[in-house]
């Protein structure tokens, strides 16, 4: 179904092109990777930068451009040089950063006050980072994608963001990497050669899927491809499994572009109207707001199995991001 030009809200959707000639285009996305330095349990230095300095390698062998979206508060869980060292080498890859705030805490447990003073304290390593590389501090991701549980809340949030120069980085595109990338890391420590190649299977496997249903759902929301947003995070999986995914990326026809670039499409202009405590994706928050309905999730399933292991290395799926 083509969105009209009047939404079900109200709202003037401006500058969408007609769908003979957005058919006609290729569609882009641009790669955002949370929770830098890394995301993973284990308390390894090593483990963390191999990680990075493999992910950066694989971008920049496929002429993948990215984004880290950085939690500062990670930066003394380990060894502070060598984290901030990880930043470095995101920027030196040509790569850019983003914040993520300080603690990756739920806005749903905190005041909006909180919440900015959370985004303040996130960019003091940052800020002066990217500085140096001429670069400025402009995309902020949500944790776990709350905006806000109350539209006042939201609200609050945003003018803040606004007033400081930040653009908030949305997500069209997701694989549940995390769900994943937590079992892998304990098959690799506990060296079951096995596992790993299992995970590193079922996972493209899951990632090929999901594209798929976020492609059909954009459609069905706009009746044409688009420029997609997708979340990953800095964990050892995507950089082992980075040729395959840039593979999975070409055969898709995805062509990677920046996250400013990607955030040219017209239905970024869509208004966020959405409030409340669940984390959901912009085109689940887009569906709801023209009242339109998207492809079931049910066939896509995360894998019983991947969601089982998870549980037993770290339950806390009650809160994650998507």
């Amino acid at each position: 179904m083509a969105l009209p030009l009047m939404g079900c809200l109200g709202f003037v959707v401006l500058g969408l092109p007609n769908s003979s000639t957005a058919k006609a285009r290729s569609e882009n996305v641009a790669l955002t990777f949370d929770d830098l330095p890394a995301l993973t349990q284990l308390q390894s230095q090593d483990y963390v930068t191999y990680a990075n300095m493999m992910l950066l390698r694989g971008l920049r062998r496929h002429h993948l451009p990215a984004i880290g979206f950085v939690n500062e508060g990670k930066i003394d869980e380990l060894e502070r040089v060598r984290q901030i060292g990880i930043l470095r080498m995101w920027l030196a890859a040509g790569m850019h950063l983003g914040n993520h705030t300080f603690s990756h805490e739920s806005l749903n447990s905190m005041t909006a006050a909180a919440y900015v003073a959370d985004i303040v304290r996130g960019e003091q390593v940052t800020r002066p980072l990217l500085a140096r590389h001429h670069q400025v501090l402009r995309w902020f991701r949500h944790p776990y994608l709350e905006t806000g549980s109350s539209l006042a809340v939201k609200q609050e949030i945003e003018s803040w963001l606004a007033a400081h120069g930040y653009r908030i980085a949305p997500v069209t595109m997701e694989n549940s990497d995390w769900l994943f990338s937590e079992p892998y890391d304990d098959a690799i420590v506990r060296h079951n050669d096995v596992l790993v190649a299992h995970i590193k299977a079922s996972y493209l496997d899951y990632t090929a899927r999901m594209i798929t249903w976020h492609r059909e759902a954009a459609h069905r929301l706009f009746d044409r491809n688009m420029s997609y947003v997708m979340l990953l995070h800095a964990t050892r999986l995507n950089a082992d499994c980075i040729d395959d995914f840039a593979a999975l990326l070409r055969k898709n026809r995805l062509h990677a572009v920046t996250l400013g670039k990607a955030m040219k499409d017209p239905a970024y202009r869509i208004p966020d109207t959405y409030s409340g405590k669940a984390g959901i994706g912009w085109l689940e928050r887009w569906a709801m707001q023209l009242h339109l309905m998207l492809p079931p999730k049910t066939s896509i399933d995360p894998p019983a199995d991947i969601v089982a292991d998870y549980d037993r290395v770290d339950n806390d799926r009650i809160n994650h991001d998507q």
